[in-house]
């Protein structure tokens, strides 16, 4: 079928491309085996689609023509290189085929070049914020600016990160490759935490004008499946994913009709999927048969808390205080702080929330995290301190970055100064 004219082919690229560009690096980077040159070659895809887009009209498969048109780049790539005819024996490429090279089936190995790629950033070589902040920038498709947000720390930190862990990459030769025994295993709490980032992206964006972004944690969550799979004896990889296919559930009924975000205590219950709930509790169930409960089964736990609760006010709150007082013991943070405080101002009362909360306001990391304040600026508000509260809804829709966010907590702030 002849392509299409569209109204913003320049817009489309630019979507197209954030959402296909991690498949694009990883695919590309099977066959260059290096993930620098397999992201610049991504961005000279990109380069061509914005050349030939407007010109000639979006393809009916825009990802496809992406993924072609890097791969061509990167066989154009290793043909011009002088060692052309060994690197061509290793990939076992046929010139005429820009399909990615045929592999053996091995049942250690990982059938997955996302997850493949994920593995290879998470190389021991680099710092674990290297390695997360490199993932989150190839596989999760992430801008530095959103990576900086995520982490909580300046810009230019994260970009000399990437910067510097491509180096390392590339200097030291690391291959794109699978890792197998101890080495994999020395991988999976950076590549956890990635997997678990990239999901949070999604679920609440730090930027732009959307409060979802689902592809980044359907992505997640396939690949937090995929890894279950592969590593069934391990509990945290059980509590991971039980986590997000609980988190998951909650997605249809997170944004109202205009896409604007909708409080927990708000959403309607009917909209949860309670097939990802049941299969939820599946995964807690494996990862609590495999081990002692680690942080992300412990989060896990809090989740399933939340969705076998048929409404707001049958939620066992004092349960899910517990539970984070437990992960603030194994995993302390002043974020996991900030959670405990609304748990414990379920179960015991709003000053008693309060009072953690006034705690954590001098910790550096939380100095401009919108969170702090719009928690505060609830418990204010359940404590009839309305202009108080106000207050604090201001300043969180000050820090927040993402559009729909900042639009609820200034409702929220208009809604306190009318009370």
């Amino acid at each position: 079928m002849t392509p299409q004219p569209t109204a913003d082919p320049r817009g489309a690229v630019e979507t197209v491309f954030r959402i296909e560009s991690p498949r694009i690096i990883a695919g590309v980077a099977r066959i260059v085996r290096d993930v620098g040159i397999a992201e610049e070659l991504a961005q000279d895809a990109l380069v061509a689609a914005l050349e030939q887009w407007p010109r000639d009209g979006v393809p009916d498969n825009p990802g496809a023509w992406l993924m072609a048109s890097a791969r061509h780049r990167a066989v154009d790539l290793i043909r011009r290189r002088e060692n052309y005819a060994r690197k061509l024996a290793e990939i076992g490429r046929d010139l005429s085929d820009a399909a990615p090279p045929e592999e053996p089936t091995d049942p250690e190995d990982i059938d997955d070049d996302l997850l493949r790629l994920v593995f290879t950033a998470c190389h021991p070589v680099l710092s674990a914020e290297a390695r997360t902040a490199l993932t989150l920038r190839l596989l999760g498709g992430l801008t530095t600016a959103e990576i900086a947000r995520a982490f909580l720390v300046p810009e230019p930190t994260v970009a000399q990160r990437i910067v510097r862990a491509k180096r390392t990459l590339a200097t030291r030769n690391i291959a794109f490759e699978v890792p197998y025994g101890p080495d994999r295993e020395a991988r999976l709490g950076s590549v956890l935490d990635v997997i678990y980032l990239i999901f949070n992206e999604g679920y609440a964006a730090t930027a732009g004008d959307d409060w979802l972004r689902p592809g980044l944690c359907e992505d997640a969550l396939r690949l937090a499946r995929v890894l279950s799979a592969l590593m069934p004896k391990e509990p945290e990889v059980h509590g991971l994913t039980a986590l997000l296919e609980f988190q998951t559930s909650r997605s249809a009924a997170r944004t109202g009709p205009s896409g604007e975000p909708v409080l927990l205590k708000d959403q309607n219950r009917r909209r949860w999927n309670r097939m990802l709930i049941a299969r939820g509790i599946t995964a807690l169930g494996r990862a609590d048969a495999t081990g002692a409960p680690g942080p992300y089964a412990l989060q896990a736990a809090i989740a399933a808390c939340h969705a076998m609760a048929y409404s707001y006010d049958e939620t066992d709150w004092p349960t899910i205080a517990a539970l984070y007082a437990l992960l603030a013991t194994r995993a302390p943070s002043p974020v996991v702080e900030l959670n405990r405080a609304v748990a414990v101002s379920m179960a015991e009362g709003p000053e008693q929330g309060l009072r953690i909360v006034d705690a954590l306001a001098a910790e550096p990391v939380l100095r401009d995290y919108h969170l702090l304040p719009s928690v505060r600026g609830d418990l204010l508000l359940r404590l009839g301190r309305t202009a108080e509260a106000q207050a604090e809804f201001v300043r969180a829709a000050e820090l927040t970055h993402n559009t729909r966010e900042r639009e609820l907590l200034l409702r929220r702030a208009a809604e306190a100064e009318a009370s």
